[in-house]
């Protein structure tokens, strides 16, 4: 089963200093066909403009991960972690018992593009702890570059749920292929570009959930990028 949402289906908010997409129920955007799928409970396609952000606010029991697409993040926590996320960067905080962070795009003239992406943790009452790696555009041309995993593979940022994160740049007319163990399920989301996925078109923007699919296949109609989330 593939099951594709167009991008414009999402929800939108335009904050003024945020223009946010989220694929599932979050904040005031309340979808009972759009809570969560597996461990993956939001999925926030956001544009931060320059000299703003997020203040100091609170979390817990969560895995946040934030792939920066363009731009960067400042970041800082209650863990003592003051850290900048630059493009092509990951960061994995587990909120855990509980922990404060703000995020905030330090640039006066670039807007900040990021996905942000929550997974529940395998148990609750997990430390907070941090994480960040980057990963350049030759390492993920032409290939799904593990970028996140709680299978300790090496080069990724680790993270404590059963799940494996795959980066790609496919340039137009290439391709790429992965196979599923059985019992597990996929979801992909196209950054930028147009592909298909098992024949199926795709613009940018656009995601699928994938279940009981042994082998999927995403053909480049055009230099296109992808992430893909293999989980339990």
């Amino acid at each position: 089963m593939i099951e594709i949402r167009k991008s414009e289906d999402r929800h939108h908010e335009n904050f003024g200093w945020l223009d946010a997409r989220w694929s599932f129920s979050f904040d005031n955007y309340h979808d009972p066909r759009h809570m969560s799928f597996g461990p993956l409970r939001v999925f926030n396609d956001d544009v931060v403009q320059p000299g703003t952000g997020f203040p100091l606010h609170p979390h817990r029991e969560m895995e946040i991960v934030t792939f920066v697409l363009s731009g960067a993040v400042e970041h800082q926590d209650s863990l003592g972690n003051r850290t900048t996320i630059r493009a092509g960067e990951v960061q994995r905080m587990s909120a855990g018992t509980g922990v404060r962070h703000s995020e905030r795009n330090p640039s006066e003239t670039e807007p900040l593009h990021l996905l942000q992406v929550w997974f529940l943790p395998e148990r609750p009452g997990l430390a907070p702890s941090y994480e960040q790696k980057g990963f350049t555009r030759d390492q993920r041309q032409g290939r799904l570059l593990p970028v996140l995993s709680g299978a300790a593979i090496e080069g990724a940022v680790s993270i404590h749920q059963d799940v494996t994160g795959y980066l790609a740049r496919l340039g137009a007319g290439s391709a790429a292929g992965h196979m599923f163990a059985p019992g597990r399920r996929g979801y992909l989301f196209l950054i930028e570009g147009a592909a298909r996925l098992n024949g199926t078109p795709l613009a940018a923007g656009d995601a699928a959930k994938i279940a009981a699919e042994p082998e999927i296949r995403v053909e480049a109609g055009d230099d296109s990028e992808l992430l893909l989330l293999d989980m339990v």
